[in-house]
Order: C-alpha cells, then structure tokens, then sequence
C-alpha cells in the first residue's frame, strides 16, 4: 500500500471522520492499530483515498440536509408571518367596514 493512494489527517479530523473519541485514537495508536506518522509532535492517521471519498461524500449529504433543513425552518417562519399578516388585514377591514356603518347617520323614528 504506497502512502501517495490517500490522505494524512490529524487525530482530531480522524475522530471526526470516525466518529471515534480522541482518547480511543490515541490508544490506538500506542499499540500500532493505525497506520501513523509523527510530523512536528503531532500524530497524523493515514486513511486510504477511497475512504476519503466517501467521507467527502457524506459530508455534502450533511450539507444538503442542513441546507434543507434550514430552508424548512425559513419557511415555516414566514408561513407565521404571512398568518399574522392576514390576521391584520382581517381585523382591518372589520373594522373599516364597522367603521363605515357608524358614519351614516342613525335612521329617524317615525311617528305615526
């Protein structure tokens, strides 16, 4: 397996990429489980590209849930806002045709 085929990623982008705690990574390390290379006092994890890509991948899916998500959350606020919007219209034209009525004069008793 040649080192140029993939990426080096620090123990805390491989814990990310893993979803394995910083404390396990390290463990692993100290018995030789990951392949790893110590670069200015820091670990690096080796992962093959292949692995990459498909982090890569996951990565624009959680993009795309998030971004939907937050387009969902957009909505239904504006959706809150167009009801109160039409609550407002509503009780203004009630009030402007109650107002309308109350300027006419008051109908005179007849007398008979």
């Amino acid at each position: 397996m040649h080192t140029t085929d993939g990426v080096w990623l620090s123990i805390t982008d491989y814990s990310l990429y893993k979803k394995v705690s910083i404390s396990t990574i390290r463990r692993h390390i100290k018995t030789n489980i990951l392949k790893h290379k110590e670069e200015d006092g820091k670990y690096l994890i080796y992962v093959a590209s292949s692995d990459r890509v498909k982090l890569k991948e996951e990565e624009e899916i959680l993009r795309i849930k998030l971004e939907l998500e937050l387009v969902r959350m957009q909505m239904r606020q504006l959706r809150e806002e167009n009801n109160e919007l039409r609550m407002l219209v509503d009780l203004y034209e009630n009030k402007s045709t109650e107002t309308s009525k109350t300027t006419e004069p008051p109908e005179l008793p007849k007398f008979v």
